[in-house]
Parts: structure tokens; C-alpha cells; sequence
């Protein structure tokens, strides 16, 4: 466990004493004042536990503990002062969500046993937190294997959305990535409750009569319902109910409005070269309908045109390898449709491919898109798996 604890205080000599007292158990890092504390908390941090005084020119330790826990959510705070008056500590309890309040000069036992509970506290909540995240990623993961189950040509365009939002947000350096890109690959789970009959219309791009078109745009609240009720993910839940809303100039100015753009542009952006339009003119389309967030725009069609080279091949089942891109639909010898269009083959599409081939047959050559030199980056390889 992370042992690493900055003290913060104006007076040197506090910091040395503690330094010497304890430099033998803890992980030790001082600062003079909350401006060099914040510096060494962006060099050095995240700290498992930061130690500040309250009385401090220009940032008092309520404020300065306060943006700590802006900074470093999971960094357990101690404030330590010679000032210990009830309004002080009513305070930093409040603004600053303090673990314990000390009085100095604190005797090196109190202070020791303090810095004890607070890194045992800090390893709780590490292991809270990587839970809950385990958590979340095993239910995303289930949620996208029903639906690559259920209806592969909308896990194929989850996943080509997905791609887009992530090019998206890695080019405006966009905060919270990981909730728009939980985002797009959850936006057509409710397409699970969509009649196969409209979905097949849908894919084969064959026009909607008022009742299906009222119908598939119901997927959208159907997702938030799903997706609504797992923990951390109320915000997500929230963009896809809004995939389909256009941008109206003032709805990006929270991560709801901004996800629910992104989806949007990344969506309609599919729908057209799926239909096989040009790209220049799907995005020239577009920038003139004023439904779409030019600079999402222009971040999404610099991206197209950097993309590396693919080559065309065919293939067998046996040598499918994940990261390739399906070309054409992919059915087995009954007629059922396995793989759509456009999709990322994933390791689930491959052992469903290889169960297929051994019980009915799938239907080859397969016809598969590779990219000759794709880029060896954490975002390539955050697309070619099903995680947060």
C-alpha cells in the first residue's frame, strides 16, 4: 500500500521535526506554504494522506485542503493547527471533507497513530473504488455481449461510434473520456426491445412508416432505463436518452450536453458512410444543417482524413484475429446474420464465429478490413476491448 504523506506549513521547522520523527515509517514529502504544496502534488501525487496547518498566509488550510480534494479525490486530509477553535474545524470538516482534526504541537504518538488510521483509510477506499470499477466494467461487458448476441449490427455501429467519439475527445483533449466512450458503445442497447423486422429494415437502410420510426427512436429511453439503474452510470444514462437531440449552441456546457453532441455527430456521421456517401460531402452536409458542434466536427473529419491505410482481404474463420474490421455482412449457412457490416471483430465474435463453424456452418470467405499500420497507441487499444 502507497505510504507516501505530504506535509504542508509555513514554518520549516514544524515540517522538520515531523520530518525527523517519522521519516523511518512514512514516505515523507514537505512543503512551505500551499503553493509549493500544490506544485509537488502535481509532480510528485497523488499522496495517500496530505497533513496542513490551518493558519497559513494567502491559502488558509481550509481552502488549500478544499482544492486538494479537487485535485485528489482519494487523498485522505489531516488538518493540524495551533488554532483549534470550533468554527475553524466546523469549516474544514465542510470545505475540505477532513479525516481528523489536530491540535499542535500534537505528541509523535497521537500524530503517528493519525497517519496510521488515514493511509488505512486511504487503502479502503482505493479498494472501494477499484470494486466498483471491476464492477462496472464486468456489467458493461455483459451488456455488450447481449447485444452482440442479440443484434450484431447494432453492437457493429456501438462499436464504430464509439471509435468516433474517441477520436473526438482525444483531439480536443476533451475531460471524463471515459463516460462518453462508455457512452457510445452503450447507445443502441435498447435495440434490444426493437422488433427484428424494423431492424432488418434498418440495416438494409429501407425507409421507416411513422409508427417504426416512433418505435426505434423508443430505444433511446430504453437504454436510459437500463443503464439508469447501475451505480456511476446515471450521467451516461442520461447522453444516450439525448443521442438524438441536435446541438443547439448552449447544450455543451455540461458532460450530459457534451456526450449527448458527441453521440450525435458520431451516429449520424455512420449512418452516411454506411450508406456509402462521400465523406466530404456527408461532413460538408453536415456543417451547413448547424445541428452539430463544428469543432466536434472538425476534430472528427481531421481525424478521417489521418487515418491509416487498410487493405482489403478474405478470410477463413480460423484466421480471424481481433482489431480487424468486418467488410461485409458475415451470415451462416442458414441465413442468420452473425456479424454486421463495419464491425470490430472482438474475441466474442470470434469464439461465436468458431462455435457457429462447428455446429451450421458460417458462410466464407469473410471479408475483412486490416489496417496496414495502425498507430501503437493506449487508444487503439482502449477500442479493441469492451472496457471502461
Amino acid at each position: 500500500m502507497t505510504r507516501n504523506i505530504l506535509c504542508v506549513d509555513d514554518e520549516p521547522n514544524v515540517l522538520h521535526a515531523i520530518e525527523r520523527q517519522f521519516r523511518k515509517r512514512f514516505d515523507i514529502t514537505s512543503a512551505v506554504g500551499p503553493d509549493l504544496a500544490l506544485q509537488a502534488i502535481a509532480e510528485r501525487g497523488p499522496f495517500a494522506v496530505v497533513v496542513s496547518d490551518l493558519r497559513m498566509p494567502g491559502m488558509d488550510g481550509v481552502r488549500f485542503l478544499a482544492r486538494v480534494r479537487e485535485i485528489s479525490p482519494d487523498t485522505v486530509r489531516i488538518m493540524l493547527t495551533g488554532h483549534a477553535d470550533l468554527t475553524a474545524a466546523i469549516e474544514a470538516v465542510n470545505q475540505g471533507n477532513i479525516f481528523q482534526f489536530l491540535t499542535k504541537p500534537s505528541p509523535p504518538e497521537m500524530l503517528g497513530r493519525a497517519l496510521d488510521s488515514a493511509l488505512e483509510q486511504h487503502g479502503l477506499i482505493k479498494a472501494e473504488r477499484e470494486l466498483l470499477e471491476r464492477t462496472l466494467t464486468g456489467s458493461v461487458e455483459v451488456l455488450s455481449e447481449i447485444l452482440s448476441l442479440v443484434n450484431p449490427p447494432a453492437f457493429g455501429r456501438a462499436l464504430r461510434i464509439r471509435r468516433y467519439v474517441a477520436h473526438i475527445v482525444t483531439a480536443l483533449g476533451l475531460p471524463n473520456r471515459w463516460q462518453y466512450e462508455l457512452a457510445a458503445l452503450l447507445s443502441q442497447i435498447g435495440c434490444v426491445t426493437v422488433p427484428a423486422d424494423i431492424l432488418d429494415k434498418i440495416h438494409a437502410f429501407e425507409p421507416l412508416d411513422d409508427y417504426e420510426k416512433t418505435i426505434f427512436a423508443s430505444h433511446c429511453a430504453v437504454a436510459h432505463d437500463l443503464l439508469v439503474k447501475i451505480p456511476r452510470l446515471e450521467q451516461v444514462a442520461k447522453m444516450v436518452a439525448a443521442q438524438r437531440t441536435p446541438w443547439s449552441g448552449t447544450n455543451d456546457s455540461d458532460p450530459v450536453g457534451v456526450g449527448s453532441s458527441l453521440l450525435k455527430i458520431a451516429a449520424d456521421f455512420d449512418e452516411e458512410v454506411m450508406r456509402g456517401r462521400d465523406v466530404h460531402e456527408t461532413f460538408s452536409a453536415m456543417r451547413a444543417s448547424g445541428h452539430y458542434n463544428p469543432s466536434y466536427l472538425s476534430a472528427l473529419q481531421q481525424v478521417q482524413v489521418e487515418q491509416a491505410p487498410t487493405e482489403a482481404r478474405a478470410v477463413r474463420v480460423v484466421q480471424l484475429r481481433r482489431g480487424m474490421q468486418v467488410n461485409a455482412d458475415v451470415f451462416n449457412k442458414k441465413g442468420l446474420l452473425l456479424v454486421a457490416k463495419g464491425q470490430e471483430v472482438t474475441e466474442a465474435a470470434i469464439v461465436r464465429l468458431n462455435n457457429c463453424q462447428r455446429s451450421v456452418g458460417v458462410m466464407e470467405p469473410i471479408s475483412v478490413l486490416i489496417h496496414k499500420a495502425p498507430p501503437a497507441t493506449a487508444l487503439n487499444q482502449d477500442l479493441s476491448a469492451a472496457t471502461v
